[in-house]
């Protein structure tokens, strides 16, 4: 009679019970050990179990400026001997194997530096064609990959109301330039009233007129604004906005008497 498997200590057993001229008994019989849990199995599992794999929380999409180096980053764990190359997938064109380049295009390069686990592709004065689809890959066999998205974008400068702004005098001018699709943000933005190409006309804030002051809110959209409080016939003309990282956005502004 062969009673259910009785478990101990990891062990599988089953209870044969025997009968003979003594009485019945019963003989455990030990089985093969039981295999480790799913969860044992992970608990005793150390990292370099795993192999190579990517560090997904540091190999980002990006919003890179036209023209400023950008860099996409892909980090490896557990590389061991394996290699690490970056794709473009517009034409699965092989970029870069190791720290080598292997495209004609010098703009693309791979950097590494041996103290981290960080292998990053390079792109100097990125374009707007450049915008897509890269992936990184580990020559494990078959190859693993991991893609990122690159968008290479150009910032825009507008002034509300362009091109043209009608204020009655001693109304107050408010003038509002905005400036978009740029990560980070432009270091300064002047405002010049009369004189676009010279700088000369940059306005001042400081003068005996007084009543003008600019605001300005920086972050992923940039809004400057120029107050002219009691607007006067002198303050009509040209003004215009130019954020150091784009191109600039005029309005003209016209004061009007009565």
């Amino acid at each position: 009679i062969t009673l259910p498997n009785q478990r101990q200590k990891g062990l599988n057993y089953t209870l044969i019970i025997v009968t003979n001229q003594f009485g019945k008994f019963g003989v455990p019989m030990a089985l093969r050990p039981s295999p480790p849990s799913s969860s044992q199995s992970n608990l005793r599992r150390t990292p370099l179990d795993r192999g190579p794999h990517f560090d997904l929380s540091a190999s980002k999409n990006i919003t890179a400026l036209v023209g400023k180096t950008a860099y996409l980053n892909c980090r490896v764990k557990n590389i061991g001997n394996k290699t690490v190359s970056w794709v473009r997938h517009r034409d699965i064109h092989l970029l870069t194997v190791g720290r080598f380049t292997y495209t004609s295009d010098q703009r693309f390069q791979a950097v590494h530096n041996p103290q981290t686990d960080d292998w990053s592709l390079q792109i100097r004065y990125p374009q707007k064609r450049d915008t897509g689809v890269y992936e990184c890959q580990i020559s494990t066999t078959p190859p693993v990959g991991h893609s990122m998205f690159l968008a290479v974008v150009e910032p825009i400068t507008t002034i509300v109301g362009v091109p043209d702004l009608y204020i009655n005098t001693g109304s107050t001018v408010n003038l509002t330039c905005i400036v978009r699709n740029s990560p980070e943000p432009p270091s300064t933005i002047f405002w010049t009233h009369n004189n676009q190409v010279s700088g000369e006309g940059e306005i001042n804030y400081d003068s005996p007129r007084g009543g003008v002051s600019v605001i300005t809110e920086k972050g992923e959209l940039t809004t400057s604004y120029l107050l002219i409080q009691r607007a006067r016939t002198t303050d009509s003309g040209k003004y215009v906005c130019s954020p150091s990282n784009a191109d600039p956005s005029t309005i003209n502004v016209h004061i009007l008497n009565g």
